[in-house]
């Protein structure tokens, strides 16, 4: 006789910082819907909280999900929090968190502008100087069938050095040290590409870029922005804890 689920899976504590980074989890996957980043259930949330990973579930609309719908599994994937299917998608968000330090957060999205892109080139041109705030200019992960351990070694390849890449016919993975971060860089990542398919589509013209010395320029800028208030850049918000 198979043993049920919870007997086979030792469920540890929901702790206080886990039940809250679950809900910061939720919260976003529903900002990835609200602002068109995703359709459906498509496209999927994490945040590390040490060696627990929090995760969005599989084929499950992300306004169901309240607090008692928590997926959690280790770092070899194997279930440890709730009883809902983790994302199919799995597979890259744990490569992610097994080869970044400062991964604490991963938003995937299937948005329009960056899919469009993702068939066209092997890499977003430098279109903005945004670019440097994902590392570089970011680049497009070669094919493979979503789910799949293949997808994640050719993610992260094209992650190296970078905190965004598209996903050739897919989408982005962005990864932050923060829910906000990550979520932040997956919007801005959208808007160049929007911003570089319709300067592109203008007849006769070809868009100007920015050279690698200015975009070395614009990481030293941007490494320090923001306002200083009760010892952290204005708008910022506390990290996930890792």
């Amino acid at each position: 006789m198979t043993e049920p689920r919870s007997a086979r899976r030792p469920q540890p504590r929901l702790t206080q910082p886990l039940r809250q980074a679950w809900m910061q989890v939720v919260r976003t996957a529903r900002r990835t819907t609200a602002d068109g980043l995703v359709v459906g259930t498509s496209g999927n949330v994490s945040a590390r909280i040490g060696d627990t990973v929090l995760v969005t579930p599989s084929g499950v609309p992300y306004d169901r999900l309240g607090p008692r719908d928590v997926v959690g599994v280790d770092l070899d994937g194997r279930q440890v929090l709730g009883t809902l299917t983790p994302t199919s998608e799995l597979p890259m968000h744990l490569a992610v968190y097994r080869h970044t330090e400062d991964a604490a957060a991963i938003v995937h999205t299937h948005a329009v502008h960056a899919t469009a892109v993702s068939t066209l080139v092997d890499e977003l041109p430098a279109i903005h100087y945004m670019t440097a705030a994902l590392g570089g200019p970011v680049r497009v992960a070669g094919y493979a069938l979503y789910g799949t351990d293949e997808l994640a070694e050719n993610m992260l390849s094209a992650l190296r050095d970078r905190s965004g890449c598209l996903l050739r016919n897919h989408g982005t993975v962005v990864y932050g040290a923060t829910l906000d971060q990550a979520y932040d860089r997956t919007a801005q990542l959208e808007w160049m590409c929007q911003v570089w398919l319709a300067a592109a589509a203008v007849p006769g013209r070809t868009p100007t870029l920015l050279p690698p010395a200015e975009l070395d320029r614009a990481a030293a800028k941007l490494s320090g922005y923001g306002q200083t208030r009760d010892g952290g850049a204005e708008g910022d918000v506390p990290d996930v804890p890792k």
